[in-house]
């Protein structure tokens, strides 16, 4: 790293809906023994009302911009492990301040695998359609180039038969690939 070039500070992950963001993020975040936030969790918390009900009111673009400014203020913590929602990676300056400020984890998954784990979540607001699994799939064709312009690390989700071992495969990628430091022993 050339000098006076700032140290990631943080870890990002970014991914689509039902690539396990929340559920990997918690764990990865306990693992390396930093704070975990849920981006769309902390957005409905700031509100005090739900994703869908921002969707509703103020439209996409209303809640894209509440999500830049909320990813703004989250690039200036240190110490943090993000689950991004799934289109934060929309917005060029979201893009740019998640690679410059922290280690971003592009969670990879299948269309089919997305399929399965969304298709009975009704909190999504993006697939409250007549063919939600259409709508997956253009905004995974959408979406793909833009989590693979910023990911400092690709990890494919499927295969793995427990969250504890995906978990693990992350923190020694992030370890060997000189991401991350290694997690003090737990005693």
């Amino acid at each position: 790293m050339p000098p006076n070039t700032p140290k990631k500070r943080n870890i990002y992950l970014i991914g689509m809906p039902g690539s396990g963001k929340s559920t990997i993020g918690r764990s990865l975040a306990k693992v390396l023994q930093i704070s975990f936030v849920d981006a769309d969790h902390a957005l409905a918390t700031r509100t005090g009302v739900a994703i869908a009900t921002i969707f509703e009111l103020e439209g996409e673009v209303g809640f894209r911009q509440r999500e830049a400014t909320l990813i703004s203020e989250l690039c200036e913590e240190s110490g943090i492990l993000v689950a991004t929602g799934g289109g934060a990676i929309l917005s060029p300056t979201n893009r740019e301040l998640l690679h410059r400020t922290g280690v971003v984890v592009y969670l990879k998954a299948k269309l089919d695998d997305l399929w399965t784990r969304t298709k009975n979540d009704s909190k999504r607001p993006l697939l409250r359609t007549n063919d939600p699994r259409s709508v997956l799939a253009s905004l995974l064709e959408t979406r793909e180039p833009l989590y693979a312009e910023i990911a400092d690390l690709v990890v494919e989700t499927v295969g793995y038969p427990k969250v504890s071992r995906l978990v693990n495969d992350i923190v020694d990628r992030l370890v060997q690939n000189g991401l991350w430091e290694p997690p003090a022993p737990t005693t």
